[in-house]
């Protein structure tokens, strides 16, 4: 492995990157949930990235942002939910950074309730100065990017488009580094995972980690668990980023499988589900640990099921991402 690693680390440090993490995020064993289970169990600490209440956007935005930078930008423009997680870390970056950030934003879930509306992310986002434009619906987050990027430049401005998600081969490179970092702690730590877990969404973060640990960590089966759609429309999201993030990092071989379970996004995107909820309050009892009902509480779900299913391969440890999204927690009330 140390000649995989080096080999990575060397050519991820091809791209820009400006530092934002500033540290690598803690991989720590759930000691009582592991045993509630009788099976070990880890996390990877991305909710605790140093910026905006942490999340995984953070490491996409350092690769992201370094080249808005060097495009002379003075704007970031970006897409999502109200309650988007990325969204909020965007602005939380163009704030950092002396940029203007413009946001469009969609109710996915059609709601009325002033919590969602004005509460969690998108209080923080009035806290960042962010010029919030609403839309009906993101039908086509691109072109619609594109179009208020447009007005902007006619403005004077110099617009950056973020992806919803960050999602991009460059955004994607954010976890490539996260798999470096999760293959030397496991190294240090002499844990060989089963199985690493995490919720698919805008498919950025699977994609990277899918590239990242194929080299990395052959032996481990990555689980992405979707929160938006079915996996036979999830996969060829993910497979198109990572075809494009193995290109980046000059990777001839093919691209690895893509392992999706999709039972446990419904009732739909951005609705939370009994059985997220259900995980959020276990994680919460167990281990003081906070999930988000949109994402991580969803793909906990995934994990705790796949336990009592025994669908997870051998028998060793199981690693869980944790991406964030705590602060949708108060959007989301009295809900979860």
């Amino acid at each position: 492995m140390p000649a995989q690693i080096s080999l990575l680390k060397n050519r991820l440090e091809a791209f820009s990157r400006v530092d934002l993490l500033g540290c690598v995020t803690p991989l720590e064993r759930l000691n009582r949930l592991s045993d509630y289970f009788g099976r070990p169990i880890y996390i990877k600490r991305d909710d605790v990235t140093p910026l905006a209440l942490g999340g995984n956007k953070l490491r996409k935005l350092e690769f992201l942002a370094a080249a808005a930078l060097e495009e002379g930008a003075d704007t970031l423009i970006t897409a999502g939910a109200i309650q988007s997680n990325h969204v909020r870390q965007t602005a939380a970056v163009a704030a950092k950074l002396g940029l203007k950030c413009v946001a469009l934003l969609e109710n996915p879930i059609g709601t009325t309730q002033a919590n969602y509306l004005t509460n969690g992310n998108r209080l923080l986002l009035d806290l960042f100065n962010t010029e919030v434009v609403m839309c009906d619906a993101l039908h086509d987050p691109m072109g619609q990017l594109t179009e208020e990027a447009e007005k902007l430049e006619a403005q004077g401005f110099r617009p950056y488009i973020v992806p919803v998600g960050g999602s991009n081969a460059l955004g994607a490179l954010g976890y490539v580094q996260c798999a470096l970092e999760i293959a030397e702690q496991s190294a240090s730590s002499f844990v060989d995972f089963s199985a690493v877990i995490v919720a698919s969404g805008s498919a950025g973060t699977h994609a990277g980690l899918a590239v990242a640990l194929s080299h990395l960590m052959p032996e481990t089966q990555l689980i992405g668990v979707t929160v938006s759609r079915t996996a036979e429309a999830q996969r060829p999201k993910v497979e198109a980023i990572a075809r494009d993030v193995a290109k980046r990092l000059q990777f001839d071989e093919a691209l690895p499988e893509i392992h999706l379970w999709d039972s446990y996004f419904g009732p739909r995107y951005g609705e939370p589900s009994e059985e997220g909820l259900a995980a959020i309050k276990l994680l919460a009892e167990k281990e003081a640990m906070l999930l988000d009902p949109v994402y991580t509480g969803k793909a906990m779900a995934g994990l705790i099921d796949g336990l009592e299913r025994g669908l997870f391969p051998g028998s060793g440890p199981i690693l869980f991402i944790h991406t964030g999204g705590a602060p949708a927690l108060f959007a989301y009330h009295p809900q979860v």
